[in-house]
């Protein structure tokens, strides 16, 4: 499908003749495969792939394998990431943001989520938002891959964290667009596109700039992405925030950006630039700012109070056998909410509760699953879980067919398990869980993660996807 007139012209306006031309010639030729490797899952010897000069874990592959039918994609060893997205990864470098509270505000389906879980470290949070409920249940099953245990998702509308000001240390808004930067990708971008939906667009922009500016702390970081080309929804978006912003926002920390990555450095008052063209990066289309809110920004950390009582007290005799399951079972807290039992970094306990009982939560921290009789009954979350401890169960490391089975929640021969609950590992790393009562094996994958068939397209009839921006 040819690129719509009209982009090709504000193109050619915007950037000049000669370059927009190259970047619409860019826009039809094959794009580049890449992904992200989860450092607490994968070894530097494993990160196999040509780097991708602007993320330490985000490599190029030479071309594009069957994902959904790789186990270490559902072990969330790696993450189908654009290369140009993972940007965000250099942006926050020099920001130190171990131990700080994120916002995620257009989470789905989870690439910025989970590289931003990575940086916060165990003892960090990343609450990871999306309005749309489909997409906020493709969300969570990623983070769960992902492992982490240090994120919330959240189904709401961005109005509704009103209550939280000043308590956000990083504040990341991958604002909705008009998607020119996935012309390359998706024919169906191309189809939907037009000069009023860029117009829309830039409206719904600023008005959640608005909304989420007053949840960012004095001092925080707020970061600002598209994946599209025109100006209007980002540098006249970014400076008329700017101006209604007034002496409040103000310039961050310099990032350094080498040339040689093609990548394109400006400014738009305060905020910090930077645009990716595929005739000159090696990504796709994509654009990132950042600037820092004043110290001395006025107004005081508030938090809303609770609409429900949600977290319910723990026994020692329950805690002693949570515990058991995780490597550092000191650094956690555990939670009761109704049946089911959850793990929690204990330093953003009560952070996760506050968040819990005002708004609506569909995952968060550590599943554990339920109790019988004082034993634990696996959730399938725990086994993606890189702090779980190994020896609890006995394991059953399958082979890739039998992997594939298990996948797609199908039977597998009771001779690869012990009786009892087991651990299910491919190439070492937990995938989930299985019981084997007598001649019977129980597949206890979860129905949303599961492979629903085997297509010539890797992503087709999968719950897998890969981050489109």
């Amino acid at each position: 499908m040819r690129l719509p007139e009209p982009f090709v012209a504000r193109m050619r306006e915007e950037l000049g003749a000669e370059q927009g031309a190259a970047l619409c010639a860019a826009l039809d030729t094959a794009p580049p495969t890449s992904l992200r490797w989860n450092p607490a899952k994968t070894l530097p010897a494993e990160r196999c792939g040509e780097p991708v000069p602007w993320s330490p874990e985000g490599r190029y592959l030479p071309s594009r394998p069957q994902f959904t039918l790789d186990s270490d994609l559902h072990a969330g060893a790696y993450y189908v990431q654009e290369a140009s997205s993972q940007f965000l990864a250099h942006l926050l470098a020099e920001a130190d943001i171990a131990g700080a509270r994120v916002l995620d505000l257009c989470a789905a389906p989870g690439g910025k989520s989970t590289l931003y879980a990575s940086l916060v470290g165990g003892d960090g949070l990343v609450v990871a938002n999306e309005i749309n409920r489909q997409r906020a249940s493709v969300l969570a099953d990623n983070v769960r891959r992902w492992g982490s245990g240090n994120t919330v998702v959240t189904l709401a509308d961005p109005a509704a964290f009103g209550g939280f000001a000043g308590w956000f240390d990083v504040v990341g808004v991958d604002a909705p667009c008009s998607g020119e930067g996935m012309f390359r990708k998706l024919e169906q971008a191309r189809a939907e596109w037009s000069a009023q939906q860029v117009g829309l667009c830039a409206r719904r922009q600023r008005e959640i700039i608005r909304q989420v500016w007053p949840l960012l702390r004095p001092g925080g970081l707020l970061i600002y992405s598209t994946c599209t080309f025109n100006r209007e929804e980002n540098e006249r978006t970014l400076e008329d925030f700017a101006a209604e912003a007034g002496g409040e926002l103000v310039a961050a920390a310099k990032v350094a950006c080498p040339e040689s990555w093609g990548v394109v450095c400006g400014e738009a008052g305060p905020f910090q630039t930077f645009r990716f063209y595929p005739h000159r990066a090696r990504g796709e289309g994509f654009f990132a700012a950042v600037a820092r809110k004043s110290f001395d920004a006025g107004g005081r950390v508030r938090t809303p109070r609770a609409r429900r009582p949600l977290f319910g007290p723990v026994s020692r005799r329950d805690c002693a056998e949570l515990g058991r399951w995780l490597r550092e079972p000191e650094r956690m807290r555990f939670a009761a909410v109704r049946e089911n039992f959850y793990a929690y970094s204990a330093v953003q306990y009560e952070a996760v509760r506050t968040l819990a009982e005002s708004l609506p939560v569909i995952c968060s921290g550590v599943a554990m699953g339920q109790l019988f009789k004082g034993t634990l009954r696996p959730e399938a979350a725990l086994a993606l879980y890189e702090g779980m401890a190994r020896g609890v169960l006995p394991e059953a490391s399958l082979d890739r067919e039998q992997i594939v089975a298990y996948l797609r929640k199908q039977e597998l021969p009771c001779g690869l398990f012990a009786e009892g609950m087991n651990l299910v590992t491919a190439r070492g790393r937990g995938l989930g869980f299985a019981k084997r009562i007598g001649g019977r094996v129980n597949n206890l994958y979860p129905n949303s993660m599961r492979i629903l068939m085997q297509e010539k397209n890797d992503l087709a009839g999968s719950h897998v996807r890969p981050d489109k921006r």
